[in-house]
């Protein structure tokens, strides 16, 4: 059974407690690590709980490839590939090691989203205190499986997702060994529009999973999430920013220093704003569903292969099968010739 409480790195979680705040440092640093420091340093100056960054590089999240399925059209990152964005966006692993050792030195808890087995077991040699799992890799159970194996607390995202495949997530976690797990409601859209929020599925979330449940946020400005503290959100994960004039990645739909310490000293005095409660992606998310993990061939394969493990990967975007029937694909056998990139379907397989 999951914990209505928990603790991350001595600070307690629960409805019971101050909400805890994330400031999400995503590509904000803009390739600098002097910028990362230093935004680390704000966090814990303008009173959040906690810094989260990301851990890849761009060979683990998807593939160099200039199909149009890895092409990138409107929104903030319009004309990229996807292999581009994050080579450009990615928090270097080098970087790691000085930046828990900083966070550690000035008093702030750092932990980091892992998005493949390798960035977990960086985390794990720099003995992460949590672990996060983002929305597009929600329905990557085999990541998640990983990641609960390790027995840390785990925060989770729901954007994009359904209720069957937040069931399905919370379940292979809880199997794998997760006890301490929060759930966070989320609208995968950058920025997000305030009026999609439907910050009611916070307690609803809390209700159907006997979890504690929180915020993730895109929208503009802290309002947000300082209502989504008054319908029971525990924690409140918000992107920062030196500036906004500095135009990170992220920039656009984070909160700059004065805006950060608004949103931590206001959520004790939030006031209350319902929404409606609901699991039905939302009109703004429907162009980035494209870009959820989903299982790609990697290499050209002449038809008749018995597919290996070297012949597909989870990756985003999101056309070929789930992320759940990567072992069902090890095994089968190609019914046509294959080239690199594209995505894995059952009419190219047969037993």
């Amino acid at each position: 059974m999951l914990k209505q409480q928990i603790s991350i790195a001595g600070r307690k979680i629960g409805r019971d407690q101050p909400p805890y705040i994330i400031a999400e440092l995503s590509a904000n640093h803009n390739g600098s690590i002097d910028k990362a420091l230093e935004s680390i340093k704000m966090a814990k100056e303008m009173g959040a709980d906690a810094v989260k960054i990301q851990s890849y590089t761009p060979d683990t999240m998807t593939i160099d490839c200039e199909r149009d399925d890895f092409k990138i059209s409107g929104g903030l990152w319009n004309g990229y590939n996807l292999y581009q964005l994050y080579k450009e966006a990615h928090t270097p692993f080098e970087w790691h090691q000085q930046l828990f050792d900083y966070a550690a030195q000035i008093g702030i808890t750092l932990f980091s989203t892992p998005f493949d087995e390798s960035s977990v077991d960086l985390l794990e040699s720099l003995n992460a205190p949590a672990y996060k799992i983002a929305s597009f890799e929600l329905t990557d159970l085999p990541l998640i499986r990983y990641v609960a194996e390790k027995g840390k607390p785990m925060i989770m995202s729901t954007g994009m997702a359904n209720l069957d495949e937040i069931t399905q997530a919370v379940e292979c976690a809880n199997a794998a060994g997760c006890k301490d797990l929060v759930l966070l409601h989320c609208i995968s859209a950058y920025p997000a529009p305030a009026e999609e929020s439907n910050l009611s599925t916070i307690p609803d979330l809390a209700e159907k999973f006997h979890c504690i449940s929180g915020l993730s946020d895109h929208t503009i400005g802290p309002t947000v999430p300082i209502v989504a503290t008054a319908l029971g959100a525990c924690v409140i994960e918000k992107h920062v920013t030196l500036s906004r004039t500095e135009k990170g990645p992220d920039s656009e739909f984070s909160l700059e220093p004065d805006e950060l310490k608004q949103l931590c000293e206001q959520t004790r005095n939030a006031w209350k704003t319902l929404g409606v409660a609901g699991y039905d992606r939302k009109p703004a998310e429907q162009a980035n569903a494209r870009f959820r993990r989903s299982i790609y061939f990697v290499e050209d394969i002449p038809a008749g292969t018995e597919i290996n493990a070297q012949h597909i990967k989870r990756i985003r975007p999101g056309f070929g099968l789930p992320p759940k029937y990567f072992d069902e694909v090890i095994g089968m056998k190609t019914t046509c010739a294959i080239q690199r990139g594209e995505p894995v379907s059952w009419d190219k397989l047969t037993k």
